[in-house]
């Protein structure tokens, strides 16, 4: 029996072809962004007035008015003020003050505006109309219609280009909702399956290809062969950290202390042939991608044509937990009935709490959903797949070297994640656990990244002093600097380096060392564990307090800075 299952009885109901599924949600989402601004716990502020959103709709047989209906409902859940009215109940006249209006709109007999939309349609294209008519109005256009008919939602086309003609601004493309499709609401994507056999050359080498101008970014990512994987954490200790060393050969890449480089993480082979099992997906299937309206792109970072392999392991975020609209969305695709049941509940507003407990709290991934609903996941159609499944985020981390130091190198310090919930498996992060499984010894493991200018920044005169104060790892950036600084000849390096155990997770211990034999460097540790009354470096900073008042007062290097090892 799945996780979700219980004996509860739990009504049922057909899925109308009609029905727009996610729509209403998506959109309030993003309107609601942009217009809502919260000062909740700020005392003595004047809330803002709340904006103001007009739905108005022209149906014929009821379904523009559900769904106008549904709008308002999900507008009000977002604190939104709204009214939903039907077109022809409007005073037309007033839409010239009104700052957002959803429009939606069926289209009848051959290309007929609803019966109560009709006086709406006669004055909206009056010809005398001024051209900045509704210049002050945002809106979007929603069609119901039938693509059988040859006026496929003509009403909403046509108003769509008639609002626009009169000044007014749209805040989304027009959405076309289509009775004919199977679940009443188009993908936005479709996946067209090749039947030839695969190229010689993978994703990954295309990626890989030379060609490209400028440095690595996102869309151009530089594939960093790794040529160290260390764990710098003792056996014994709970945390495995790793120093990971790329190199960045011929990439272009430059960088300075404070900088952080992106990575772009993939699925383990494990989790890709669980998915591809569970939704009935061969792996080796290549296809192209093709937008279902025009001038949306496909994603850049998926290559044309594209293998189901590629786009699990490097595009689906299938280790991600799912968010509500997850199970919206899934519901709709679902034909089993009490599959379906349990996710209409976990989507909707009563069943909150539920979907809390068993998703958000123990950390449950997207595909460990699927597993839990496999009639539903056995059944999901490959053109839903990027509406269903988030994309993978790029993942930063602060550049813990210096190329003044190891020119054509790149280091990161990496805690790998990994803690247990009440489920079996124990949770772990997608990046930091692709990194440490990557073993150059084992043979060629190349990670995509590009650089970005960080939150860091560090004075140009040499001659004043910096404390970096450095707990676990987030002592990484201050390694690049004190790199980079004293090979500039700079001094007044004061580093502030906290951690549990001086031989567990006492990171560049000999580093720091030599360096203060060099007189380069005054170093100052609190390991917090190493006594019976714990000691954090916001203790040792207490205790430096003049020191730190002269620094920071004076601006100059004073002789109390002369490197010495400050331990507890």
């Amino acid at each position: 029996m799945p996780h979700w299952a219980r004996p509860k009885g739990v009504t049922s109901g057909r899925r109308r072809k009609s029905e727009v599924g996610a729509v209403p949600a998506v959109w309030l989402a993003g309107l609601s962004c942009r217009f809502s601004v919260s000062v909740q716990g700020f005392p003595g502020r004047t809330p803002m007035p709340s904006p103001q959103l007009l739905v108005l709709f022209g149906s014929q047989t009821g379904t523009a008015q559900d769904v106008s209906e549904r709008l308002g409902r999900e507008a009000r859940r977002r604190r939104l003020c709204c009214r939903v009215q039907a077109l022809d109940s409007y005073p037309v006249v007033n839409l010239i003050n009104e700052p957002l209006v959803i429009f939606v709109c069926a289209t009848t007999g051959q290309g007929d505006p609803p019966d109560n939309m009709k006086n709406f349609w006669r004055f909206i294209f009056r010809k005398n109309l001024p051209s900045t008519s509704l210049c002050r109005m945002d809106f979007v256009v929603l069609g119901l219609g039938d693509s059988s008919y040859a006026k496929y939602n003509f009403v909403a086309k046509k108003l769509h280009r008639r609002l626009l003609q009169l000044g007014g601004s749209a805040l989304l493309p027009m959405c076309l909702g289509d009775d004919q499709h199977e679940l009443g609401l188009p993908s936005r994507f479709a996946l067209h399956f090749l039947r030839e056999d695969p190229g010689t050359r993978s994703e990954e080498q295309r990626a890989a290809s030379p060609g490209s101008q400028g440095p690595p970014s996102e869309l151009q990512p530089f594939l960093a062969p790794v040529v160290a994987n260390q764990r710098v954490t003792g056996p014994s200790h709970f945390q495995d950290v790793r120093l990971i060393d790329f190199d960045i050969t011929g990439s272009g890449i430059s960088f300075a202390a404070g900088d952080v480089v992106l990575i772009q993480p993939s699925n383990s082979a494990a989790h890709v042939q669980q998915f591809c099992q569970v939704l009935g997906l061969n792996p080796d299937q290549r296809f192209t991608l093709q937008p279902r309206e025009p001038g949306v792109p496909c994603p850049p970072r998926l290559p044309q044509p594209c293998s189901v392999r590629h786009l699990v392991s490097r595009y689906l975020d299938i280790a991600s937990v799912p968010r509500r609209s997850f199970f919206e969305l899934l519901a709709c695709l679902s034909a089993h009935e009490l599959e379906r049941e349990k996710l209409l509940e976990f989507s909707s507003a009563q069943g909150q709490e539920e979907l809390h407990e068993y998703c958000s709290r123990p950390r449950r991934t997207i595909l460990e959903v699927l597993c839990d609903f496999p009639h539903t996941a056995g059944a999901i159609p490959p053109d839903y797949l990027l509406d269903l499944i988030p994309a993978i985020r790029p993942r930063a981390f602060s550049i813990a070297s210096s190329l003044l130091v190891h020119p054509s190198r790149l280091q990161i310090l990496v805690a790998v994640v990994q803690y247990q919930t009440r489920l079996r498996e124990p949770r772990r992060g997608l990046c930091s656990s692709w990194l440490a499984s990557l073993d150059p010894g084992q043979g060629a493991a190349r990670v995509p990244l590009w650089v970005r200018p960080g939150g860091l920044a560090f004075p140009e005169t040499p001659d004043t002093p910096v404390i970096m104060v450095g707990p676990g790892t987030g002592v990484a950036p201050f390694r690049a600097a004190i790199q980079e600084r004293v090979a500039q000849g700079r001094t007044g390096n004061i580093l502030v380096f906290g951690c549990r155990l001086r031989d567990q997770d006492f990171y560049w211990e000999a580093e720091w060392r030599d360096l203060e034999r060099k007189g380069c460097l005054t170093l100052v540790t609190a390991f917090s564990r190493e006594q019976e009354q714990k000691v954090y470096v916001q203790h040792r900073l207490r205790e430096l307090g003049p020191l730190v008042w002269e620094l920071l007062d004076r601006q100059a290097t004073p002789s109390t800075c002369r490197p010495t090892s400050r331990k507890p």
